[in-house]
């Protein structure tokens, strides 16, 4: 490969995982926000329940959740079941919020690797791309960039030292 042809190749790639990492930060916030509205929406459907919960059972939503599974009218099991599951759906999302207050890095990592699965589709369906010029995102396009190109210059390096082995040991047991 012609040296000017690798250098430009190299700038594209730069250029490309600047972008890419540019679009981390903002996927993370989309992420976080979407997260927030959904545990404000929950929080606001649990509320009428909350309140009865409060009155009755000290506030204790599984004492009430267990009264309408204990009914013997099917519509209020299956009602116990829905308030549960909102229950269930709210203390997700809180332990996402709560775990989502850490530095960039450590948020996109969590979203990576653990962010909740029903977030992420959500928040990719309608994820808006643009560029934010703010200090985290610049930093993470810059380390992202720098970390792919480093990656590909070692995988090169890796490759030619392999392939002039190959062709030493080749020429050696020809002569």
């Amino acid at each position: 490969m012609g040296d000017p042809l690798y250098r430009y190749l190299m700038i594209v790639v730069a250029c490309v995982a600047l972008l890419l990492g540019l679009q981390v930060p903002n996927f993370v916030d989309q992420y976080q926000k979407r997260v927030d509205a959904h545990l404000r929406e929950v929080t606001v459907n649990l509320q009428p329940f909350q309140a009865i919960a409060d009155k009755y059972f000290a506030g204790d939503m599984e004492k009430l959740i267990a009264l309408h599974r204990g009914s013997s009218e099917k519509p209020f099991q299956e009602e116990g079941s829905a308030i549960e599951q909102m229950v269930q759906r709210k203390l997700r999302f809180e332990a996402d919020l709560a775990a989502l207050q850490a530095s960039l890095p450590v948020k996109a990592f969590r979203v990576l690797f653990n962010g909740d699965r029903e977030m992420i589709d959500e928040t990719l369906g309608q994820f808006s791309y643009n560029v934010p010029m703010n200090q985290d995102a610049l930093f993470f396009g810059a380390g992202f960039a720098l970390s792919l190109l480093l990656l590909l210059e070692a995988l090169l390096a890796l490759a030619r030292r392999l392939t002039r082995n190959t062709f030493n040991t080749k020429t050696t047991k020809l002569q």
